[in-house]
């Protein structure tokens, strides 16, 4: 089996981070305002609900917690899905990585964090809608770690789950998404690879694709790389539905995770390299100019050259009223699926190898 890659320390972590018990209940499942795993019997699967902001009206969102705590010490690695609420395979894939899990034989701990953006999964929404200015939504993956007092419900929501969650019991971490409504996605990471412990995670994945990607801020992946918790972004294809193929491969790279950090027995299944994996350094944008109905002349992971006719548009009398070009040589990461496409609207992106030479 491979090695384990070195674990940093979280110099932020509370010395004396404990479980609190609310005293109440859901559906027969106990409420907690935090959540230290080190209180919870080893050799079992637990399940919490996870006290997060209050809404307008002053009851609370939940967010349902899984934990897989082993019969042996060991790390504690984190899934989390449903950052935006239409990602619907990041949930499937998670539960289908915790019912694989025996607890009994396992030397460390796997938490799981499911529909973390609780009103935007109950409308399959991506953004979290706010009551404030009419229903004001945000990008509840540019929020993090939050803020438990800051200006709008999700970012004190964020805040509540990186102090009283996340941040004091993870020491690896993996993001769940899909594409947003309206697009579709290869399977594909994020991950910086500039961190030797995100490379040997990102090349466990038999994915379509990776990217080298530096990280942007309010991401959680960002914000988990930042605290020394090396972590990655895993995007399973289309949302508001389920991917079975994509999610299985999505399953297949975490419990190699899993098993490369000791956590679970058994041997590696598939990985970047025996399934040749794309890696790039660059994401490059299409976007129409035009309204128009859309027409793809690509699709998914092919390949394309620069300056390649890629797409075109045609007015509602069938004539054509823009055609695009790649401006790269790639393959195609993310594509639109709305035939109706609006000036502005992304037609593509195209992931290819950036000459870093040229800044």
């Amino acid at each position: 089996m491979t090695s384990v890659f070195p674990l940093s320390p979280h110099p932020s972590t509370p010395a004396s981070t404990t479980t609190v018990y609310t005293g109440d209940q859901i559906q027969g499942i106990p409420v907690v305002s935090q959540l230290a795993v080190a209180d919870l019997a080893p050799g079992q699967h637990h399940r919490v609900y996870f006290q997060g902001v209050q809404m307008g009206s002053g009851q609370h969102w939940y967010v349902p917690v899984m934990v897989a705590k082993g019969a042996h010490p060991g790390p504690c690695v984190g899934l989390v899905a449903g950052v935006h609420g239409d990602e619907m395979s990041s949930i499937s894939a998670v539960q289908r990585i915790m019912a694989q899990l025996n607890p009994a034989e396992m030397a460390g701990t796997v938490l799981a964090a499911i529909g973390v953006s609780r009103p935007a999964v109950e409308y399959t929404q991506s953004w979290w809608p706010t009551a404030q200015g009419g229903g004001t939504p945000y990008d509840p993956n540019r929020l993090w770690p939050g803020d438990e007092n800051g200006d709008t419900a999700p970012s004190r929501h964020a805040g509540l789950l990186w102090n009283r969650l996340f941040q004091p019991n993870l020491d690896v971490a993996m993001d769940y998404h899909t594409v947003t409504t309206g697009s579709d996605f290869a399977l594909f990471l994020y991950a910086d690879l500039r961190q030797p412990a995100v490379r040997q995670m990102a090349e466990l994945f038999p994915v379509d694709q990776v990217m080298d990607d530096p990280g942007l801020a309010g991401t959680l992946e960002t914000a988990f790389v930042t605290a020394n918790i090396p972590a990655l972004t895993v995007e399973i294809g289309s949302p508001r539905c389920f991917d079975p193929d994509k999610i299985a491969l999505a399953v297949e790279g975490s419990l190699n995770v899993l098993k490369q950090q000791g956590i679970v027995p058994g041997p590696l299944g598939r990985t970047a390299a025996e399934v040749s994996t794309i890696f790039g350094n660059g994401l490059a944008s299409i976007r129409s100019t035009q309204g128009g109905f859309l027409e793809l002349l690509v699709d998914l992971r092919d390949p394309v050259e620069a300056g390649q006719p890629v797409a075109l548009q045609r007015n509602a009398f069938g004539d054509v009223v823009a055609d695009y070009h790649s401006p790269v040589a790639g393959v195609v990461a993310i594509v639109a699926r709305d035939a109706l496409c609006e000036p502005g609207s992304r037609v593509m992106q195209i992931l290819y190898q950036r000459d870093q030479s040229q800044g």
